[in-house]
């Protein structure tokens, strides 16, 4: 008797306030629900922006040649215009001066196309020395990089030289035979595009140091009238001087 009174006190399945309790219930559900599905999206949405930034956080799409840049900071890398001399020991056919061409390729004997310009000189040369190790045993490889320069104005040999980066300025015009008598002796133009440039360039200074690149132009010019004439008119004021005198005598 205990227990039905107590359904009747508090009501029946069917009575209202069983019924109140249930919308209560459903509406305490849905809120829950409806809480637990935002707090899903929310987490998938993280997940995904975490996938997305994870890759650019570690350089996905980074330019290509962003590795390069380290290699080519250990060491000056060929230009386009700049030849490269190699040297295979008792290999004439590898041996020779290989032009650099305007995309920074130079194409060597049995190797093919090397993009030269990526890369500096010590790891061209460790380049090198690793590809012909396919066809020599124990290959001596020496590898420069010579810059390709014309020396134009009053020299006596003018023309189109390949400078080593160990050579001087002055070694640069010793290859085209020196001065003239009517040169310069202090002056010496870097043009550059139909353009001169504004250094001033020592006799002592190397090459490989310098601002001079392939397709430069290194020019002597002449020496002004004055200088070049100084002794003629001397000789002729000299000689009128005498020559008035002699007639006011």
């Amino acid at each position: 008797m205990e227990a039905v009174v107590a359904v009747i006190e508090h009501g029946g399945p069917g009575s209202p306030h069983s019924r109140g309790r249930r919308r209560v219930a459903a509406r305490r559900s849905g809120s829950w629900k409806r809480s637990a599905a935002a707090a899903g999206f929310a987490a998938a949405t993280a997940v995904a922006a975490l996938g997305f930034a994870v890759p650019l956080a570690y350089g996905q799409g980074a330019p290509s040649d962003a590795g390069s840049a380290v290699a080519r900071a250990d060491g000056q890398s060929p230009r386009p215009g700049d030849v490269v001399r190699l040297q295979v020991w008792r290999e004439p056919d590898l041996s020779g001066e290989f032009p650099v061409d305007a995309d920074g390729f130079v194409v060597l004997p049995r190797i093919g196309a090397v993009q030269a310009s990526q890369l500096s000189t010590d790891a061209l040369k460790q380049l090198l020395v690793d590809s012909y190790a396919v066809y020599l045993n124990h290959a001596a490889i020496d590898v420069e990089v010579l810059r390709r320069v014309q020396v134009l104005g009053e020299v006596r040999n003018p023309g189109v030289y390949t400078l080593a980066p160990t050579m001087t300025v002055a070694d640069a015009l010793a290859v085209a035979g020196g001065r003239t008598g009517q040169g310069h002796s202090h002056r010496l133009d870097l043009i550059r595009d139909g353009e001169r440039v504004a250094v001033n360039l020592s006799p002592e200074e190397r090459i490989g140091d310098s601002p001079i690149r392939s397709g430069d132009q290194l020019y002597v010019p002449e020496r002004s009238w004055w200088a070049r004439h100084s002794a003629i008119v001397s000789s002729a004021i000299t000689a009128s001087a005498s020559l008035l005198i002699a007639l006011i005598l």
